[in-house]
Order: C-alpha cells, then sequence, then structure tokens
C-alpha cells in the first residue's frame, strides 16, 4: 500500500469540502427556473408535460393538445412557435383547425414559453425535431401536418428533412432562414454577445422591436400579450438562465440555414408570406446598403416557391411577419384549403 502524505491530502479535503458545500448550496433545477416557465401565465387550452432526458439531463416540454369540436377527420397539426413567442399565440389558429375536425398539438419547445431553460444545451435543429418526435410518438400519433412560423419554419423544415414519410404536409408561415445571412457578410456574434444583448432588455424595448418589425409601426390592443409574455421573463431573479438559453438559440438560427436543402423536400408544401416582412439576424451591425438586401421577404418566397418541388406560394400584400395575427382570415383560408386538398386518405 503505497503512504499517503498528510500535507497533500489537506488540500484535497478543502476541495472536497468546498464542492459539497457548493453542491449544497445550489438551488434545484425547480428553483433556478423561478418564473422562467410562465407559472402565471394562463394558456388558452390545456396544458400537458412530456418528460423525456436530452443530452444526459431531464427536461420537461410543456404542450397543448386540443382535440376537434366536431366531427373529427382522424388528422393531427402540428404547430411550432417562432423565437420571440410561445405557442400560445397559436389560439386563432388552433380553435379554427379544431372546428374542422383536426386535432392540434402545440409543443412550447425546450428553451421557450412553459418548458424547461436548461442551464446547459447543445441548441441544434436537429434536437429540437428529435424532441417534438419524442412527444408525437409519446402520444401515438403516427403522422402529421407541420406548420412552423418564424423560427418555428427552420424547424418544421429540418423535422420534415428528417422524417419525410411521417410529414402529411409542410406550411411554412413567413420562416427565417431562407437565406444564409452569414454568406451575405453578416459577421458572426458570439453567444456572449447575444447574451449582453438579452440582459439589456426591458419591456420597452420588446415593444418597439415589435412595433418596429412586425406591425409597420401601427399597434393594436391585441398585440399587447406578446410584449407582456416577454416581459414577464425579465421579471425573475432568474432572468439571466432565460436570456443565455435566448443566445443561444440565436446562435443556432444564424449557423444553421435550411436554404441549402429545400430542394429535398418531396412532401407537399405551402409558403404563407407576409409581404412587408423584412425579418433578418444582423441588420443591425452592417451598414444601410447591406441591410436593404436582407430579409427582402417579397423576393424570398418566389426564390424558395422555385427551390421546393411542386411547392405553393400565397402573397399576403401589405402583410408583416405574423400573418396568423395580424390578418388572421387572410391567412387561415388559405392554409386550411391547402390541408384539405392534401388530406391523409388513409385518415378516419
Amino acid at each position: 500500500m503505497t503512504a499517503t502524505n498528510s500535507t497533500s491530502l489537506k488540500p484535497a479535503l478543502v476541495a472536497c469540502f468546498a464542492a459539497l458545500f457548493a453542491l449544497l448550496a445550489t438551488p434545484s433545477t425547480v428553483a433556478q427556473e423561478e418564473n422562467l416557465r410562465l407559472e402565471n401565465w394562463e394558456y388558452p387550452f390545456p396544458e400537458y408535460t412530456y418528460q423525456f432526458k436530452s443530452q444526459l439531463e431531464d427536461h420537461e416540454m410543456v404542450y397543448m393538445d386540443l382535440f376537434p369540436e366536431s366531427t373529427a377527420n382522424g388528422e393531427t397539426v402540428v404547430l411550432l412557435h417562432g423565437k420571440n413567442f410561445s405557442g400560445s399565440y397559436f389560439e386563432e389558429t388552433a380553435t379554427a383547425l379544431s372546428e374542422s375536425g383536426y386535432r392540434v398539438l402545440i409543443p412550447d419547445q425546450i428553451g421557450f414559453g412553459k418548458s424547461t431553460k436548461p442551464e446547459h444545451y447543445h441548441y441544434t435543429f436537429q434536437q429540437l425535431a428529435i424532441n417534438t418526435m419524442g412527444l408525437l410518438q409519446s402520444l401515438e400519433i403516427e403522422s402529421a401536418h407541420m406548420l412552423g412560423h418564424s423560427m418555428g419554419g427552420m424547424l418544421a423544415t429540418r423535422f420534415a428533412l428528417l422524417y419525410p414519410d411521417y410529414t402529411e404536409s409542410l406550411t411554412l408561415l413567413n420562416p427565417i432562414g431562407l437565406e444564409d445571412w452569414k454568406a451575405l457578410g453578416v459577421p458572426y456574434r458570439p453567444v456572449e454577445a447575444w447574451y449582453q444583448q438579452e440582459l439589456q432588455k426591458t419591456a420597452k424595448s420588446i415593444k418597439e422591436y415589435q412595433l418596429k418589425s412586425y406591425y409597420d409601426g401601427k399597434w393594436k390592443p391585441a398585440y399587447d400579450p406578446w410584449v407582456n409574455q416577454l416581459a414577464s421573463y425579465l421579471e425573475s431573479p432568474d432572468y439571466a438562465r432565460m436570456a443565455w438559453n435566448q443566445a443561444l438559440t440565436y446562435d443556432m438560427i444564424f449557423t444553421q440555414p435550411v436554404v441549402y436543402e429545400l430542394p429535398k423536400l418531396k412532401m407537399p408544401t405551402l409558403l404563407i408570406i407576409g409581404q412587408r416582412d423584412r425579418t433578418a439576424l444582423g441588420k443591425d451591425v452592417v451598414n444601410a446598403k447591406e441591410r436593404a438586401k436582407l430579409g427582402d421577404y417579397e423576393m424570398l418566397g418566389k426564390l424558395t416557391q422555385q427551390a421546393i418541388p411542386e411547392s405553393q406560394l400565397v402573397e399576403l400584400d401589405g402583410i408583416g411577419h405574423l400573418p396568423h395575427i395580424e390578418a388572421f382570415d387572410r391567412f387561415i383560408e388559405p392554409y386550411t384549403q391547402f390541408l384539405l386538398t392534401h388530406a391523409n386518405p388513409e385518415a378516419d
């Protein structure tokens, strides 16, 4: 047996006790997520929780599962939210689909809404698609129509690429990722820079961004919830954790464009594009000349339709980044018609 020097043992004991003290002093995961899961925010439909393990940690994905109000048509629609939102902004869309006989599933992705805000997570669209498929499999849903808005459009595209036989149809509602910003000269911003930007947010700055970027300077009281929901996170003593998740997802969006793989989509695909939209990451760090070239949805919609075989394009003149909020009737009519056209003949 090798003798242990007592002098060398003391630092090891000190380190051991320090680690033990730190472990005991560290709040639980629930405590660290205090007010980061919209605990005081009422969702429009009953909430359920899908518990699963990902990247060696336990997570909870909160979702709404709305069953048809009338005769069920045997089909399911999955609605995937954008970055600055939770699934709750699909209330009007889900209600209309339910009234038409669809089952509607609305998950909050990890890092968003009422779902887990991980302390550490490697965000990829592949990972989020795998998480979403895990939820669908747990509910024994055999196939689904996927709709994604904004960042959700990138996720829906990745889901469809990973699971083409599962995806009955794909609808992209003003998706981002239709252009590769880094290839267009937008400089890379480290995660730490996104993090600092998130820490500086206020309720006022959130509203100013949405007013300018989403609604063309024209505000309606109906838009208030989507400011208030984001602003509610700022009140959490653990907001830094939420800010870090948001920074990581910005990096995911910037570095993982789907534009190069659009020709691989073989399922029926519908593009619904508000023509006024000019959303693009990095517009704030390029000059005016370069900025004018980014986020031109009037052009991007057409290019995307050309890239996706046999896809359909609905152009909504005068509408911005959120057609389902700003002009619901103009959005839902072509969408429901598309779903009817591409109904699964095997659905009961």
